[in-house]
C-alpha cells in the first residue's frame, strides 16, 4: 500500500468510527458480571441472569443459563443457554431471545431521526452446537421502529465472530431520558406469531411476525441444544474496532446503576452485617443504606433470608422494607420488629443464612 493509500484509509477509519474514549455502548459485553448468581436452572420465564442481558422466554422450553468459562481467545467468560426441556413445537405465541436494553440519554449522539442519522457496527462472538440463522434485531421503543441482520452459524460447536453495519434511521428521535430507547435482540426460537414475515433489512414500523423471520436454529426443539455469546460490542460507524475491554471493577460499576445486591456470603459464613440501624419505637427501627453507586431510578427493594439485630435488648426481627420515597443513592429502610429497645442502635445482619441478600432493583 503506498503512503497515500495508508493516509486515505486512516481518515476512513477517523471518519467513520471513534478512536479513543468510551467506543462500547454495550455494558458487560464480555459477560463478566453475574450479581444474581452464575447458573441458573430450571428457568422456564423472563428476567436477567447475566447483568444487562435479559433472557426473555415465553413458554419456550427450560433452560440452564450459566456464566461459563468457554470463550473464544481473549476472553474468559462467555453467556450460556443450555437447553434441559425441549419444545420442538412452540405455540404461535412462544418465543426466546437475549435481550439488551440501553437507555435513551445514552445514544443521543446516533442522531437518529435526522438527516445525519449514523450507522452502528455491532460485533460479537458465537457457539452453537448447530449451524442455522439467528435473527439480530435492533429496535427503536420511543417510536416502535425495528432492523435486522441474518447471524449465520456456519460451524457447530465453535466460536465465531460476527460482524456487520445497521444504518442509521432518518425517522424518529430517541427520547433524552433514562427510559429504554434502544434494544438489542439476538431471536434463538418462537412460535410463528414470530416467524411468517420478513426480517427487515431497513428501518420500518414494529411488526411482530418480522421479529424472528430469518432464525432457523430452533434451539429449543432438544436437549442436546447450546448457545452461547460473548464479546458484544456497538460503537458508532462503519469500522469495527477491537473489543473495547474494561477493569472487572469499572463493569460492575456500570451494571449496579441497573441493579445492585448485598450477601450471598460463601458457605460457612453465616454472619454478615448489613447496616446500622436506629429504633425509634419497640417496634419501629430505621436506617440509611448508601448504594455504590447513584441508580438509574428509586429501586425496588427486596430482603431474602434470615436477618436479626444485634445490640442490647434487640428483639426479633419480622420485616424490612424500602422507606416511603426511597431515595437515591442514599435509601431509607423501614425495620419492623418485636420487643426491641425504644432509642438503641442495632446492627442489622444475617443470621445463620448464608443465602440472605438485599437487591435494589433499577432495571430497564
Amino acid at each position: 500500500m503506498t503512503k497515500a493509500a495508508e493516509l486515505a484509509k486512516m481518515g476512513e477509519v477517523l471518519t467513520n468510527s471513534q478512536i479513543g474514549g468510551r467506543r462500547n455502548l454495550i455494558i458487560n459485553g464480555a459477560m463478566q458480571v453475574f450479581q444474581r448468581g452464575t447458573s441458573h436452572t430450571s428457568i422456564t420465564t423472563s428476567g436477567y441472569r447475566a447483568d444487562r442481558f435479559r433472557s426473555a422466554i415465553s413458554n419456550l422450553g427450560t433452560w440452564t443459563i450459566t456464566q461459563d468459562s468457554d470463550a473464544p481467545s481473549g476472553f474468559s467468560n462467555s453467556l450460556k443457554y443450555d437447553c434441559t426441556t425441549a419444545d420442538a413445537s412452540p405455540a404461535a405465541s412462544n418465543n426466546l431471545f437475549i435481550q439488551h436494553k440501553i437507555e435513551g440519554q445514552n445514544v443521543q449522539h446516533l442522531k437518529k431521526g435526522t438527516s445525519d442519522a449514523e450507522k452502528v457496527t455491532i460485533q460479537f462472538y458465537v457457539k452453537c452446537n448447530k449451524t442455522g440463522n439467528v435473527q439480530f434485531n435492533i429496535r427503536d421503543r420511543d417510536n416502535t421502529r425495528q432492523i435486522s441482520s441474518i447471524i449465520t452459524i456456519n460451524s457447530a460447536n465453535t466460536w465465531e465472530k460476527k460482524v456487520f453495519t445497521i444504518v442509521g434511521d432518518t425517522t424518529g428521535t430517541l427520547d433524552n431520558n433514562n427510559e429504554s430507547s434502544f434494544e438489542l435482540e439476538w431471536w434463538l426460537d418462537a412460535g410463528s406469531n414470530y416467524t411468517t414475515g420478513t426480517a427487515p433489512t431497513a428501518w420500518e414500523a414494529v411488526a411482530d411476525t418480522d421479529r424472528a423471520a430469518g432464525t432457523t436454529i430452533a434451539l429449543g426443539d432438544s436437549t442436546d441444544n447450546y448457545f452461547q455469546l460473548t464479546g458484544v460490542q456497538m460503537e458508532v460507524g462503519e469500522q469495527a474496532t477491537p473489543f473495547e475491554h474494561r477493569s472487572f471493577g469499572e463493569e460492575l460499576g456500570l451494571c449496579q446503576r441497573y441493579y445492585h445486591e448485598q450477601g450471598r456470603v460463601e458457605t460457612g459464613h453465616n454472619y454478615e452485617g448489613f447496616v446500622i440501624a436506629n429504633a425509634y419505637t419497640t417496634s419501629a427501627a430505621r436506617c440509611h443504606y448508601f448504594l455504590p453507586t447513584k441508580m438509574r431510578a428509586i429501586p425496588t427493594f427486596t430482603a431474602t433470608g434470615s436477618f436479626e439485630l444485634l445490640g442490647s435488648s434487640a428483639g426479633s426481627i419480622t420485616g424490612i422494607a424500602l422507606a416511603d420515597g426511597g431515595g437515591n443513592p442514599s435509601v431509607g429502610l423501614n425495620i419492623s420488629a418485636s420487643s426491641i429497645t425504644d432509642g438503641h442502635a442495632f446492627q442489622l445482619r444475617s443470621h445463620d443464612d448464608a443465602d440472605a441478600v438485599f437487591t435494589f432493583d433499577a432495571e430497564l
